[in-house]
């Protein structure tokens, strides 16, 4: 192996969300330890560049074999020689798997290099786990010798259970982030945010993507009145949607979408309450950021959820599909400061003690065979 890693990463988007924020900050740790090269099947979804640091090594070729495209073994030889000029393969979610079944077929004739399958969850479809092609393909295409990496339980039962991955190519590494770094927001991180005396800001990071649900979220803030106002940060194709239920209920001059904004730890501290509505998650790091930087929570209880917050919080995770608990329980929130103040305090006590970085990028650099 060289002295420094050539890395070739298969993405099934490179626009920012948990698993892109978790890659860079691995590169950027990484440093001059290795080169990378990013394909996306999505080629001009590559938000989260703009997170790399200026002195990493990367490359987004045009000309390479795309990602995207119907199976052929002619795609997959063309596919598996491109691998031959990398010393390891890193591929990410469902829009990569091509890419892992072009190694799974053609490793033992080409002599490809280790290839490391990373699972992150459903962003596109929350009936993924139950689509019965999906999960066959991903059967077939794990059952090689690559490695397979998910952050949360939900999705370790599942690759073991309906994936059939062995247990000792199976890698469970929960998420984590600088803790540290969200203890002091920037008061003018949010533009456009301009809180009133006394107004509570409810928020949420994420892809503006139909399975994050967030019309249920205005849904559940629309009642609560002139005491709050509600901040969407991201980016995605479900804007419209989430903009025309706001005037639908009336809320619209109270909900701020400011977009994609690239440094959570500068802004996420300016809410008062952090809410998930999301139909599908497994470990999310927004989730993490948010008790890092001391706040409550409202989530439905998806993926990993009940079991990353704090004790105390846990009333306040409802179960999904049950709209009415979601919004009783925000509610319930907004009217009791006290009661904010503890649970964020609990919440930042637990992404201190389980959720800050260090524990995860050893196992990564370890897993990857990178000297830290």
């Amino acid at each position: 192996m060289c002295s420094v890693l050539r890395i070739l990463h298969l993405h099934s988007t490179f626009n920012l969300g948990g698993k892109e924020a978790r890659a860079v900050r691995l590169m950027n740790l990484f440093g001059d330890r290795a080169k990378h090269v990013i394909l996306s099947s999505e080629p001009d979804a590559l938000q989260a560049r703009d997170l790399i640091d200026p002195g990493i090594a990367v490359e987004f070729p045009r000309d390479a074999p795309p990602l995207y495209g119907k199976p052929s073994i002619r795609r997959y030889w063309r596919f598996a020689r491109y691998m031959q000029g990398f010393e390891l393969v890193l591929s990410y979610n469902w829009g990569a798997m091509d890419g892992v079944m072009a190694h799974r077929l053609l490793s033992p004739l080409m002599k490809l290099p280790p290839l490391i399958h990373h699972e992150d969850g459903f962003n596109n479809d929350a009936g993924e786990p139950h689509n019965k092609k999906r999960n066959l393909f991903r059967q077939l295409a794990l059952t090689g010798d690559g490695q397979l990496v998910v952050p949360s339980q939900t999705l370790r039962r599942i690759a073991q259970t309906t994936w059939q991955v062995p247990t000792h190519r199976l890698h469970h590494i929960p998420n984590g982030i600088a803790v540290d770094a969200y203890a002091q927001a920037i008061e003018t991180a949010i533009p456009g945010l301009q809180r009133k005396a006394g107004e509570l800001v409810i928020g949420t990071v994420a892809g503006l993507r139909a399975v994050k649900n967030l019309p249920r979220l205005v849904r559940a803030f629309a009642p609560l009145g002139d005491i709050a106002r509600l901040v969407i940060v991201g980016a995605g194709p479900e804007r419209e949607a989430i903009l025309a239920e706001a005037a639908r209920l009336g809320v619209a001059d109270r909900v701020l979408l400011p977009g994609f904004l690239p440094k959570p730890a500068d802004f996420i501290g300016l809410f008062d309450i952090f809410a998930l509505s999301s139909d599908s998650e497994q470990c999310p790091i927004s989730l993490m950021e948010a008790m890092a930087a001391g706040l409550p929570a409202v989530s439905t209880d998806v993926g990993d959820v009940a079991q990353m917050v704090a004790a105390p919080n846990r009333a306040f995770v409802t179960p999904l599909g049950d709209d009415a608990a979601f919004g009783a329980a925000l509610r319930q929130l907004v009217e009791s400061p006290a009661l904010r103040r503890q649970l964020g305090q609990a919440n930042q006590a637990r992404a201190k003690a389980d959720y800050d970085e260090a524990a995860m990028v050893a196992r990564y650099a370890t897993l990857y065979g990178v000297s830290l």
